[in-house]
């Protein structure tokens, strides 16, 4: 897979604002409660459980939902105000995008980049035959996207993201469904991408966000609830995380207060890592020092009380 096409010095650093954001549904629901935000290049992660108000946001970004009150502006444009220029500026790659299925995957990106004002024939289709080569979809170009895997569809959606030089991509869920090989893909991918543009990683999954994330909020309930590093929400996890030897398989668990996070069968029993909701360790365990991110975002997730909603059974 080739690495990311630089965006020009000039374009690189877009500032993203976020401030004062609230949306409520009709019916009451209320999805945003006074969110703000502000971010530059490189990736930002923003991290939460299933219904916390990330999508509500992803689309209020993108221009596609009008926000109750507050305003975001990407590049010093307002999305409700100056909506095609921000439009212009950013690609968008939403939770679901495969309803393209009897074209091939050439066409898909040709009629999108099309679409997004790339008039020029010549240009336009080098343009897609370089975006498809830079997210590793060359060799499909001529495949129908029914035919193509779950990852190989997520690619897709990058690439029609990418395809007119947007200086800010927003992806939503990017990799629920995907096999872990094709997880790893995307990450790659996104690192790549991260390094001279911005990139807005909506994902109720930890290890979606991958070592190249640096800065990222967590949402709750429609409520920024943490803002930092991924280092300093590990910070706030320490003493919560432990490992313990339970005897026998440890299916019986640790009884109520404790949430396991993995468990490895020993000879002498089973090698349990879990987190405490309060503190509290049960006799013979045995304090993480290095807890890993999802470990920290579990504890932190706990200390409110809302352990689960944070635990995420992946797919193998």
């Amino acid at each position: 897979m080739a690495t990311a096409e630089p965006v020009p010095a000039a374009q690189a650093a877009v500032p993203i604002s976020v401030e004062g954001l609230r949306h409520v549904y009709k019916g009451g629901t209320v999805a945003l409660d006074g969110i703000d935000l502000s971010f530059g290049t490189g990736l930002f992660g923003l991290l939460g459980p299933n219904g916390a108000g990330k999508s509500t946001l992803m689309r209020i970004m993108c221009t596609l939902l009008v926000p109750t009150a507050g305003r975001v502006t990407i590049g010093a444009k307002d999305v409700v105000r100056d909506r095609q220029a921000v439009r212009e500026l950013l690609g968008y790659l939403p939770q679901e995008f495969g309803a393209w299925r009897l074209q091939r995957v050439e066409e898909v990106v040709e009629t999108l980049a099309l679409l997004s004002g790339m008039k020029e024939k010549t240009a336009r289709r080098a343009r897609v035959r370089e975006v498809l080569e830079q997210v590793g979809l060359s060799d499909v170009a001529d495949r129908k996207v029914k035919k193509l895997s779950g990852g190989m569809v997520r690619r897709l959606g990058v690439a029609q993201a990418l395809v007119h030089r947007p200086q800010v991509i927003v992806v939503d869920e990017p990799t629920v469904g995907l096999d872990p090989q094709e997880r790893l893909r995307f990450r790659q991918l996104m690192a790549n991408l991260g390094q001279d543009r911005t990139i807005v990683l909506s994902t109720h999954i930890v290890a979606d966000l991958g070592s190249s994330c640096n800065d990222l909020a967590l949402i709750d309930a429609g409520k920024i609830v943490f803002r930092g590093s991924p280092a300093e929400l590990v910070a706030k996890s320490k003493g919560r995380v432990f490992e313990i030897l339970l005897a026998g398989t440890g299916e019986q668990g640790l009884g109520e207060g404790y949430e396991i996070v993995s468990r490895v069968k020993e000879v002498e029993g089973s090698r349990v890592r879990a987190v405490s909701n309060d503190c509290r360790l049960p006799e013979g365990a045995r304090v993480v020092e290095a807890p890993t991110l999802e470990e920290a975002y579990l504890g932190f997730m706990a200390a409110r009380g809302r352990v689960e909603a944070a635990i995420v059974k992946e797919e193998s």
